[in-house]
């Protein structure tokens, strides 16, 4: 535990580039008391209307609160939503240099309309289509004048269209060539994309369903998947195994929900780490503050054993908490010295 505190202690030192999709998280506040007279819905009386960061720009969020500096790089439109989220950076340190603004794209919101405790409804403005080449190539053209300066590069996959084979190609050249951290927040269909990064953070449906859109050779005989069947603890280590070695990745990090977390590393050695968390109220965002912190942890001379132990400790943290939320050291450390 005195190691795990040393680390954290040396995040303000870390510097991280996030790439990926922006998202405008927007929570309306309110409470029920009938029901609407025009169709069988509940009438929500909103009394207050709050914005965070979301998709990458909460991996950020996380970043920024743990202390260590960070930069995001994505696009957003030019309308009012991109003024608020980076009024949203400001309060927050972010440092939004990367972030193109787009007039042929709309800034990705996601609104959420919470009556008590309970979320009633989710409203998404977004575009998916993938960046056109032009924008490909600005995005690219700011990583390589400035990847020097960055301890590690996290890329956060929202599906959202940021994040396509022709930039990952280049932006993940770029970090191996100068030998920078690269992990991934995967999304399940692009994880043929993320070959020769230094980790990457599934959740278990995100692992399941990879291995079956990758049809990695003998996987479907082996696994004997179906759509109907959930994997076993023993297909989890079997899959995360497969991926690995295809992926050619360093290591592998599963969230697994309220069974903790399992770390696949290259050399063969599997951890279980179990939930720390005290109590889960949302796990809105819990998996962009895993990969912000474990990676961070890898920024400060972690193993990825420690930095996933970390990362354990904030998802605890963060899931007790209502809506898209972030920890910062003192909870951490606080959460450390109760074991």
């Amino acid at each position: 535990m005195k190691n795990l505190s040393r680390i954290i202690k040396n995040f303000n030192k870390a510097n991280v580039l996030v790439l990926g999709d922006l998202i405008l998280d927007e929570y309306i506040w309110g409470k029920v008391e009938r029901i609407s007279p025009e169709a069988p819905v509940p009438v929500v009386w909103a009394n207050k209307r709050t914005f965070v960061p979301g998709g990458a720009a909460n991996v950020a969020s996380n970043i920024a609160a743990l202390d260590a500096k960070v930069t995001v790089v994505g696009v957003v439109g030019k309308d009012k939503n991109k003024d608020i989220l980076f009024s949203e950076f400001k309060k927050r340190g972010i440092n939004p240099a990367g972030v193109l603004c787009e007039s042929s794209r709309y800034t990705t919101v996601k609104t959420r309309i919470v009556a008590g405790h309970q979320q009633v409804v989710r409203v998404d403005w977004e575009h998916a289509d993938p960046l056109s080449g032009p924008i490909n190539q600005k995005i690219a053209k700011f990583i390589r004048a400035n990847i020097r300066k960055f301890d590690a590069i996290i890329i956060e996959d929202y599906g959202k269209g940021v994040i396509n084979a022709g930039l990952l190609e280049e932006v993940i050249s770029l970090a191996r060539k100068n030998k920078k951290i690269i992990t991934v927040d995967p999304k399940e269909e692009n994880f043929q994309l993320y070959h020769r990064v230094s980790s990457i953070t599934p959740n278990r449906k995100e692992l399941e369903n990879a291995v079956r859109n990758l049809k990695i050779k003998d996987t479907t005989n082996r696994f004997r998947l179906n759509n109907d069947r959930l994997f076993s603890d023993k297909d989890i280590d079997a899959a995360a195994k497969e991926i690995l070695k295809y992926l050619e990745l360093d290591s592998l990090l599963v969230t697994l929900g309220e069974q903790g977390m399992k770390l696949f590393e290259r050399n063969g050695h599997i951890t279980h780490i179990p939930t720390v968390a005290q109590e889960v109220f949302d796990v809105s965002g819990a998996g962009d503050t895993v990969i912000g912190t474990f990676s961070l942890g890898l920024c400060c001379g972690a193993k990825v054993q420690e930095a996933a132990h970390i990362a354990n400790f904030a998802a605890g943290i963060v899931v007790g908490k209502l809506g898209t939320a972030v920890t910062n050291r003192k909870e951490l450390l606080k959460s450390l010295e109760s074991v």
